[in-house]
C-alpha cells in the first residue's frame, strides 16, 4: 500500500513539473524557458513510461551449483532474468533475501576457536548486486554463498529494484522462487586414548572399544555369512553336522545406545551444540563400522528413538534427523531421560552426549549409571563457561564408575579429536 501511494505521489510530482515548466515558458517566453520545457519532455515521458513498465512480468530463475553439501562448504548461485520488452533501465538492484538459517558461519574446525563467543559467527550481510541492464533482454547475476551452516535452508525471495537516474521514480517487485539447500553435518575422526573400565573382562583399550574381542571365547553359534574362516569351530561342526562359529565375549555386549541431549537451556551454546551433532554422527558411523548393534535416542522437544532396524547401511533416516534437528524448547531433559530409560530397560553400553550439566542431570545420570553395565558421558562446552560446580559433578560421576569426558576448544580444534578416557 505504501509503495502504491509513493508511486501516485511521484506521478503527480512529474505532472506538476510539466505544468510549472509549461506555465513558466508561456508567461516568461524566450529561448531559455522553452529550452527547459522541451528538455524536460523526454525525461518526463520516460518517467511516466517507467511507472507503467511491467517489472513484475520478468521471468526469473535461480540455479544452485549444489543442492546437497556438507556444513562449511560453499555454493555458487546464478539468477537469470528474462524480459520481453527491451525498455532501457539505467540501473537495477537484485537482492537475494537470505533466510535466518543462513545468517551464521560454519568454518568447520575454526569455529571451535569461538566456542566461548558464538555471537562472533553470526553474519548480518545482505546479498545485493547492482547491474546496468539498459536494453538487454537477458540478464544474469551470480554470487557465492560461503561457509554454509548445517541444516535445511530455504531460499524463497528475490527482490528487484529499479528507477530513474534522478531518483524520482523507484519500483520494487518481489519474486517468490523456492529452492532448498541441505547441509549435512560433518563427520569427525575420533581417537580414543586410555582405558575404559567396567567392561566384561575388566579393562580394555579404548581403541578396541567397538571391535570384536577375538581372544576370549564364550560359546559357539551357527555360522552366518561374513564370519571369518578362523572363527569356525571344527570340533562342534563335526559333532553337530552343522557349520558352527566361535562366539566371542565382546559379541555379548556389542549393543550400544547413544543418547543426545537436544534440549534448549538458558546458557545454550550453539557452537557446542554443533559439536555435539558432529560427535553423535561420528560415533554412530564408527559404531556401525565396528559391527555393533546401535540404537540412537535424541531428547529435544520430544524423544526420538532410532532402533536397529532404522540404522542400516544405505538408510539416511538418522543423518537426515541430525541435519534438521535444532535445540528443542524442553527444559526437562533429565525427567524425560529417566522416563525413556524406564521404558528401554538395562543396556550393556550407553554413550551420552550433552552440552549442559546441572543438578537434575547429575542425579539422573547417577541413577542410570547404577543400572547400566557401562556408561560413557561426554560433556562439550567452552573451558571458560564451565563452572567449578560442574567440574565437581564430573569428578564425582567418575568416582562412581561412570566414565566422563570433557571436550573443550583444545580437543575440538584437533583432527582427529583426541578423547582421553
Amino acid at each position: 500500500m505504501n509503495r502504491f501511494v509513493r508511486l501516485i505521489g511521484s506521478f503527480f510530482f512529474i505532472i506538476t513539473l510539466f505544468i510549472l515548466l509549461y506555465a513558466y515558458a508561456m508567461f516568461q517566453g524566450g529561448f531559455v524557458s522553452w529550452f527547459l520545457f522541451f528538455s524536460f519532455l523526454p525525461i518526463g515521458f520516460y518517467q511516466i513510461i517507467l511507472m507503467l513498465y511491467p517489472l513484475q512480468r520478468w521471468e526469473i530463475k535461480r540455479t544452485l551449483s549444489h543442492h546437497t553439501l556438507r556444513a562449511g562448504d560453499s555454493i555458487k548461485v546464478s539468477i537469470k532474468m528474462k524480459r520481453k520488452i527491451p525498455f532501457p533501465l539505467f540501473y537495477c538492484i537484485v537482492e537475494e533475501v537470505v533466510p535466518q538459517t543462513l545468517r551464521k558461519i560454519d568454518n568447520r574446525l575454526d569455529k571451535y576457536y569461538y566456542l566461548n563467543e558464538p555471537n562472533k559467527l553470526v553474519r548480518h550481510h545482505k546479498v545485493k548486486k547492482v547491474i546496468f541492464p539498459l536494453f538487454r533482454r537477458q540478464i544474469e547475476v551470480q554470487y557465492e554463498l560461503t561457509q554454509i551452516p548445517r541444516g535445511e535452508h530455504q531460499l524463497n525471495l528475490i527482490k528487484v529494484r529499479t528507477g530513474d537516474v534522478f531518483g524520482f521514480i523507484k519500483k520494487e517487485v518481489s519474486y517468490q522462487i523456492s529452492d532448498e539447500l541441505v547441509a549435512h553435518p560433518n563427520q569427525r575422526s575420533i581417537k580414543m586414548n586410555g582405558k575404559m573400565t567396567r567392561l566384561n573382562q575388566g579393562e580394555q583399550s579404548a581403541q578396541l572399544l567397538f571391535q570384536k574381542n577375538t581372544n576370549v571365547v564364550s560359546g559357539v553359534r551357527e555360522y552366518v555369512p561374513g564370519d571369518k574362516f578362523s572363527w569356525i569351530d571344527w570340533k562342534q561342526t563335526a559333532r553337530n553336522h552343522v557349520m558352527m562359529s566361535k562366539e566371542f565375549e565382546q559379541e555379548r555386549s556389542s549393543k550400544v545406545l547413544l543418547v543426545l541431549n537436544a534440549c534448549y537451556n538458558t546458557d545454550f551454546n550453539p557452537i557446542a551444540f554443533e559439536a555435539a551433532i558432529e560427535m553423535t554422527l561420528s560415533f554412530l558411523m564408527d559404531l556401525e563400522k565396528g559391527e555393533s548393534t546401535v540404537d540412537f535416542l535424541a531428547i529435544g522437544s520430544n524423544a526420538v528413538h532410532f532402533r536397529k532396524k532404522d540404522f542400516t547401511r544405505g538408510n539416511e533416516a538418522i543423518q537426515q534427523y541430525l541435519t534438521r534437528v535444532q535445540p528443542g524448547e524442553n527444559h526437562f531433559f533429565s525427567e524425560q531421560l529417566l522416563k525413556e530409560f524406564t521404558e528401554i530397560g538395562k543396556q550393556p553400553f550407553v554413550i551420552m552426549i550433552t552440552t549442559h550439566v546441572d543438578n537434575a542431570f547429575f542425579e539422573s545420570v547417577q541413577k542410570i549409571g547404577k543400572q547400566m553395565d557401562k556408561l560413557l558421558m561426554i560433556y562439550i562446552q567452552s573451558e571458560k563457561r564451565i563452572l567449578q560446580d560442574e567440574h565437581d559433578m564430573l569428578q564425582e560421576l567418575g568416582s562412581k564408575g561412570i566414565t566422563t569426558i570433557l571436550l573443550t576448544e583444545r580437543e575440538l580444534v584437533t583432527n582427529p579429536i583426541e578423547v582421553n578416557l
